[in-house]
């Protein structure tokens, strides 16, 4: 399977971009969070490259933004293995990227959530997965533990969970931890490191990065922090 979308991006890059990625049926992409600011402008990239992408959203989520961009929809909960193994076996997917987050008040995805995207995307063949993360997750978390901050604390525990239990499934994964997040619109300015950075960016920003990795096998098995250099922890 890698070998199969490593041509295929080589023949797309010759090609002048992603436009032949939409040929197929089975190569769309399985978007989790897609009603969230960053899985929103993740799925907006995606289909300004005429990429076919299927949101997984719950029963009650507002699809008023998806629905003009022509994706397909799989209803369910990212807490039950059940719903996410069908919205996976349902699709044939290329690959998966996961946005997902939570409230204070909800139950959080950050690792079940994971842990059943991950599960069922083996046992259905789909070998590419995308997950945002956090900066201060996984070996961040290790290395250099959060204070006592309570739900945040909790938040990166769970997060370093998925993070885990990803790079230990073998798929051709990339983590992608951001900085603060902003709902403001793109600067184009984002940036990647696989050295730790502190920083903030702008969501529509976060969503351009995650379809730039998502087409390159240089970054599968990578984990890599997200911000715009030019923004300031201060600036509102």
């Amino acid at each position: 399977m890698k070998r199969m979308i490593t041509t295929w991006l080589i023949a797309a890059t010759w090609l002048g971009g992603f436009s032949s990625f939409a040929n197929a049926e089975d190569n769309a992409v399985l978007v989790f969070g897609a009603t969230g600011g960053t899985g929103l402008a993740t799925v907006e990239r995606l289909r300004e490259r005429g990429i076919p992408v299927t949101a997984f959203v719950r029963p009650t989520s507002n699809r008023e933004k998806l629905t003009p961009m022509g994706v397909s929809f799989a209803v369910g909960d990212a807490l039950s293995a059940e719903d996410v193994e069908k919205a996976v076996a349902d699709g044939g997917f290329m690959a998966i990227v996961s946005a997902i987050g939570g409230r204070p008040d909800q139950p959080r995805p950050d690792f079940t959530g994971v842990k059943n995207m991950v599960d069922a995307a083996k046992k259905h063949g789909v070998e590419r997965m995308v997950l945002v993360s956090s900066i201060g997750a996984g070996d961040e978390a290790r290395e250099k533990p959060a204070p006592d901050a309570g739900f945040f604390k909790t938040i990166l525990h769970e997060k370093t969970l998925g993070e885990d239990y990803l790079i230990a499934s073998g798929m051709d994964y990339t983590i992608i931890r951001p900085g603060g997040l902003r709902s403001e619109p793109a600067t184009g300015n984002g940036q990647l490191s696989e050295a730790p950075t502190m920083g903030m960016i702008h969501r529509e920003d976060v969503g351009a990065l995650i379809v730039q990795t998502l087409m390159d096998p240089a970054a599968y098995g990578k984990v890599y922090h997200a911000i715009d250099p030019n923004l300031k922890r201060e600036e509102r």
